[in-house]
């Protein structure tokens, strides 16, 4: 982290000395647990057994995400969603599956909202010990 002088100048909060010439990435790691039924609306539930296999169950299932957000100073958005069925508590997810990536996706684009331009790096999120996701803001279009 860092402070802001009356001057413009910044200074690391750990040693009070001037990084104005430095790049410092900060992360902080929240922890969310959620439900969420991966489907389609479109199609049937046998196809969406075969897209999405036992992840399709009518009830959905679990997981205690883990999510760190890396910045270039932290707000916290995890309140909305956050012991919630992703489905059906967050109004963006009722028409969008709700997929590790896309939800990085929206943790992205709720905390771009409230940051100032270039401060948000990457949005990583871990959805078990082995599965994870990571979005630093770029599109297709942006690969060579």
């Amino acid at each position: 982290m860092y402070w802001k002088t009356e001057d413009g100048l910044l200074l690391s909060c750990r040693t009070m000395e001037p990084t104005e010439d430095r790049i410092v990435y900060i992360s902080r790691t929240e922890t969310f647990s959620a439900a969420h039924r991966l489907f389609n609306e479109k199609l049937t539930d046998v196809e969406n057994e075969k897209i999405f296999g036992k992840c399709s169950a009518v009830n959905g299932h679990g997981h205690n995400y883990k999510v760190r957000v890396t910045l270039r100073g932290p707000e916290c958005i995890m309140d909305v969603l956050d012991h919630k069925n992703i489905n059906m508590d967050v109004p963006h997810f009722r028409h969008t599956v709700p997929t590790s990536e896309n939800i990085v996706i929206f943790i992205w684009n709720q905390l771009k909202k409230k940051l100032d331009d270039d401060l948000l790096y990457e949005v990583h999120m871990q959805s078990n010990e082995s599965d994870a996701a990571t979005y630093r803001g770029e599109n297709a279009a942006g690969l060579s």
